[in-house]
């Protein structure tokens, strides 16, 4: 029964409370219903999709921009002062195609202070963002990127 309610939580707040245009109606399920930790300044934009509840930190003056998908089931740390632009991807878990019934790999994903990730980029699990880093439009981030680093394509 207790999967039914947390399924039910993840349909409420991706169909119904991403889109409401309320941004302190949206923190406040964010914070009290879905368990994220979300500090204080920091703004998520309307239609943003979330793959479950808790694991999801995110520091002070930070930005998530509208349509971006937060993936936290394998942890999801995004920092303070962090610029997320639209439709940006964060994943945590991938699948061991190696094993039989390919089972779930979760893989912390780590995006340090005063990181500015450009539209439709993704972030692969078990990727860390160093401190400053600019990971362009469209980046595949496979693998960790060095403090100040400017990273496009598939660094």
């Amino acid at each position: 029964m207790s999967s039914f309610f947390s399924e039910l939580r993840l349909y409420l707040c991706n169909n119904f409370i991403a889109h409401f245009p309320s941004h302190t109606v949206r923190l406040w399920f964010y914070r009290k219903v879905m368990k994220f930790n979300i500090g204080t300044g920091t703004t998520i934009f309307m239609n943003c999709k979330f793959d479950c509840a808790k694991g999801l930190i995110i520091g002070n003056n930070s930005c998530i921009n509208a349509n971006c998908r937060l993936d936290s089931r394998g942890l999801l740390e995004i920092g303070s002062n962090v610029s997320v632009s639209e439709d940006v991807i964060f994943l945590t878990a991938d699948h061991n195609e190696e094993l039989l019934g390919i089972p779930d790999r979760e893989k912390k994903v780590s995006i340090a202070d005063y990181v500015w990730i450009g539209t439709r980029a993704m972030i692969l699990p078990g990727v860390n963002v160093s401190k400053g880093a600019v990971v362009a439009a469209g980046a595949v981030v496979t693998k960790d990127v060095d403090q100040l680093a400017v990273v496009g394509g598939v660094p």
